[in-house]
């Protein structure tokens, strides 16, 4: 399924007009107004004659930047040049709206121009009885394509791959791929590399287009290729084919089956979205945030968001459970209510920098079965050091402004305690939880936050009444 880009030369002429302008500018907000101005007149033209000079991810982008409400009245005075490259450079949520208004037949048209893996994107939202109308407007190839890449797990390199490729057999010559390229219109639009398959159609190696031209026509292909490539599996997550991109420094990676076939590839211009796509997703899931998209309705952001506010008031409890233990003690001596949130907050900020650098490790495979004993000790070797000097720091200070050191010690002592705690802690759970197939991302930040606010009320307080300093 090509994308197919013909410029008329108007078009050519806004496209460089468009070039001229600064991106910030493009989008201002007085730009919006006025063509959100120009629409509300019915000013079709109008409004057309300022958003065709845009790039279409500024076309995405000035959708996006429009109230819900008016933006099916935008994409209908804008018709035509909300095409299948807008549509696919659009925010998820946007893109859905947008695809809601149109009939099932303008959806196919969208998802002919489009790469496989950008229609399914596109399609895999909607409905099932809208999906099938749609599916049944495609050609029988198109459709194929777009039922088989359905047929893979969500976030999979099945989903993600594109169809269009270039593979030759290995018998060839370089001419013959040359003039193959030159002469066949059937070929894919985008592609840096050649893959080169065997009589089983599985995958031998591959060929760079800048070799392809520097080689001479006589030399078999087998001979020109490289032999060493890195071949993807149907079924691998997304996150995993971000990783071996990244690791492998790649541009294109051909897609196997679970026979070995080549089915697709997968283009780096992809993976720069997932990368993007997996690393928000991870920071919100350590707030608890949901999806933390702001074109997500509300109601969807409130059960995302709620379940978790609600786990933290549970674990809430039991640290308020902890300090009534003491009630005695914070009674003998007001100082103690007074320092003690110091203990709890600085403790919960320890314990969330090494949550964050351990989730990441995980997620980028930096922290293995193989190195976690050597992971943990490095982390709580960093939480002596910083225990130390916050419990330096905070005990002279707490001396100096009550006058008593056996004071300073004990919080000099719970510091260093909770900061101890917060620092194991901020590597165990993310990686227990691993250990259990959940994600470490999703709850870690909670079960981290309770132990420190416990943790750092039972070691000041219980260190306070040990000491002798107060009484229950």
């Amino acid at each position: 399924m090509d994308r197919v880009d013909e410029l008329t030369p108007g078009d050519a002429l806004a496209a460089t007009h468009a070039e001229r302008l600064d991106a910030d500018d493009r989008l201002r907000p007085d730009f919006v107004d006025r063509v959100l101005e120009a629409v509300a007149r019915g000013e079709a033209e109008a409004a057309r004659d300022l958003v065709r000079p845009l790039h279409p991810a500024d076309r995405a982008d000035l959708v996006e930047l429009t109230p819900e409400e008016d933006r099916p009245a935008l994409a209908a005075a804008l018709g035509d040049l909300i095409d299948a490259d807008v549509i696919a450079e659009m925010n998820d949520y946007v893109r859905e709206d947008i695809v809601d208004t149109l009939e099932p037949e303008q959806v196919a048209d969208i998802a002919r121009e489009l790469d496989t893996d950008d229609a399914v994107a596109m399609i895999e939202d909607m409905d099932v009885s809208d999906q099938a109308a749609v599916l049944a407007a495609l050609d029988p190839e198109d459709r194929a394509a777009i039922e088989d890449a359905l047929s893979y797990p969500e976030e999979s390199a099945g989903r993600l791959m594109q169809r269009d490729l270039v593979a030759v057999p290995e018998h060839v010559t370089v001419g013959d791929v040359i003039d193959r390229l030159r002469h066949d219109g059937d070929l894919a639009t985008d592609f840096w590399e050649i893959y080169v398959v065997d009589a089983r159609h599985h995958p031998v190696g591959y060929v760079q287009l800048s070799w392809l031209l520097r080689t001479p026509r006589d030399i078999a292909i087998s001979d020109a290729m490289m032999r060493r490539q890195t071949l993807i599996p149907v079924d691998m997550d997304q996150e995993e084919v971000a990783l071996r991109f990244q690791k492998y420094a790649l541009i294109s990676a051909a897609v196997v089956d679970g026979d070995g076939r080549l089915v697709g590839m997968i283009t780096v211009d992809d993976i720069v979205h997932i990368i993007q796509e997996e690393a928000s997703e991870d920071v919100l899931r350590l707030s608890g945030a949901g999806e933390g998209d702001i074109n997500e309705s509300p109601t969807e952001s409130y059960r995302a968001r709620i379940r978790w506010l609600v786990a933290n008031l549970g674990t809430a409890l039991v640290a308020s459970t902890i300090i009534s233990f003491f009630g005695g003690a914070i009674e003998h001596m007001v100082a103690l209510a007074v320092l003690m949130p110091i203990v709890a907050g600085v403790g919960g900020n320890a314990g969330t920098q090494t949550l964050a650098v351990t989730v990441r490790a995980i997620a980028t495979n930096q922290l293995t079965q193989s190195n976690t004993r050597r992971a943990i000790t490095r982390e709580l070797s960093i939480a002596l050091l910083n225990g130390a000097t916050i419990a330096l720091i905070a005990g002279i200070g707490v001396t100096i402004w009550s006058g008593d050191w056996h004071l300073g010690a004990v919080i000099a002592a719970a510091m260093l305690t909770n900061i101890l705690i917060a620092g194991l802690a901020g590597v165990i759970i993310p990686l227990t939880l691993d250990h259990f197939d959940q994600d470490p991302a999703v709850a870690s930040s909670i079960f981290v936050t309770m132990i420190t606010d416990s943790m750092g009320f039972l070691a000041f307080l219980g260190l306070a009444v040990l000491s002798g300093l107060v009484s229950l």
